[in-house]
């Protein structure tokens, strides 16, 4: 999108604001099925904890998208959405027993990442079809806090556990129908992820009955001019030709599946802010904006870079600044950025704001969760109201004092 239709959004719908693009979503969404059209059989899940606004979920249900959970909230709101039991796929971590069964009575596929699980399960429901992940031990991104098959990771079951997995499999008679893992976010080295991808080959050779594959996703968008991303074509070509050889191999014909959620909605997603002061300090200008990080954590919360673009003057001598938040804490956006002259009022924009920007928001300093907007075709669509200090109140309760 244009900088001159963002800024009659924001005029039309106030700041803070978030806009995604759906144009964009279709297309990263077809992008990656035509990367792998050599397979005969590919499902998309994708990645609700990215984006979870329902008319987005809706949107994806379109395009045939299946769905990647991890909390029971999440598969309601994919069943809300209209998206069948069959069609999500349930990948928790650390939660109650209570809520694996929740997921079995609604018929979703449930997918496993600890052994003692695992066992219950087998035992309580050997009838249901069950994955399970395994951590390939493979550092994938360089960043700890978004790799999350290294081997000090809580997420999925060591590769080196299989024996475990087996005996249990063994004891409780219960049917594995697909191995999953998943890396982390942004992956740089395709080599790595074949790497990873042989693990999991490996280990799909013991089981027997399998329907699928899961690798996960973690594939890295670009945040910046000239930043490097994943080669998902090229992937592609890779992954599909040793795939399809180990189906022959594997004697049974099995779906190709992945979990993407930021390739698909990141850069798809605007963020809206207003300047309410521009300060000069000894050293620094600050453009403090009707925002903080309980909008937008991932600078302060992951490192991340967002580039921030003045759109109400986007043609303007660029300075440098400092853009931080209204947050009675550190919330900085931006260290001495370059950007377009900035005035008070002005509208900035915040790129790759469609994957874990307004799912993470908060409520913190008691300020309202901004509104939400899809422009699909051609129009601006609001799925999300503004909150305001009736929500704030909902759900607490006055002590008569």
């Amino acid at each position: 999108m244009q900088p001159t239709p963002l800024a009659h959004l924001a005029e039309q719908f106030g700041s803070p604001l978030y806009v995604y693009d759906a144009e964009k979503i279709e297309f990263q969404y077809n992008r990656l099925r035509n990367a792998f059209s050599k397979v005969n059989k590919l499902r998309i899940n994708y990645a609700v904890k990215a984006l979870s606004n329902i008319a987005v979920l809706q949107l994806l249900r379109k395009m045939g998208s299946c769905l990647d959970t991890v909390s029971i909230q999440e598969v309601q709101l994919g069943l809300h959405a209209g998206f069948s039991p069959d069609r999500i796929i349930y990948t928790p971590n650390g939660v109650s027993f209570e809520e694996l069964e929740e997921a079995a009575r609604l018929g979703v596929q449930i997918n496993i990442d600890n052994l003692s699980v695992l066992e219950h399960f087998g035992q309580v429901h050997p009838t249901i079809p069950v994955c399970i992940r395994i951590n390939p031990h493979v550092m994938a991104g360089g960043n700890t806090n978004i790799s999350v098959g290294h081997i000090d990771s809580k997420f999925g079951i060591s590769i080196h556990q299989l024996p475990h997995i087996l005996r249990i499999v063994e004891n409780t008679g219960m049917h594995i129908n697909g191995i999953h893992m998943h890396t982390g976010s942004d992956i740089l080295d395709i080599e790595v992820f074949l790497y990873a991808a042989e693990i999991l080959f490996d280990t799909a050779k013991h089981f027997k009955e399998l329907d699928f594959l899961d690798f996960g996703s973690g594939f890295k968008v670009p945040y910046k001019k000239d930043d490097i991303e994943t080669d998902v074509e090229e992937f592609g070509k890779k992954l599909s030709k040793r795939f399809n050889a180990f189906e022959k191999e594997y004697g049974r014909e099995l779906t190709l599946a992945f979990e993407p959620g930021k390739f698909l909605v990141s850069e798809a997603g605007y963020f809206l802010a207003k300047v309410n002061v521009v300060k000069q300090t000894t050293s620094t200008v600050f453009a403090g904006i009707d925002s903080g990080f309980n909008h937008l954590i991932r600078p302060m919360f992951y490192g991340s870079q967002h580039h921030i673009e003045n759109i109400s003057n986007p043609k303007g001598k660029e300075r440098f600044y400092t853009v931080v938040g209204y947050i009675c804490e550190t919330d900085t956006f931006a260290n001495n950025r370059r950007i377009a002259e900035i005035k008070e009022g002005d509208i900035l924009c915040f790129r790759n704001a469609g994957a874990y920007c307004f799912s993470m928001a908060s409520n913190y300093n008691s300020r309202y969760k901004p509104a939400e907007v899809l422009w699909l075709d051609g129009k601006a669509v609001l799925i999300r109201e503004r909150e305001n200090f009736g929500d704030l109140l909902r759900n607490q309760v006055m002590l008569d004092l």
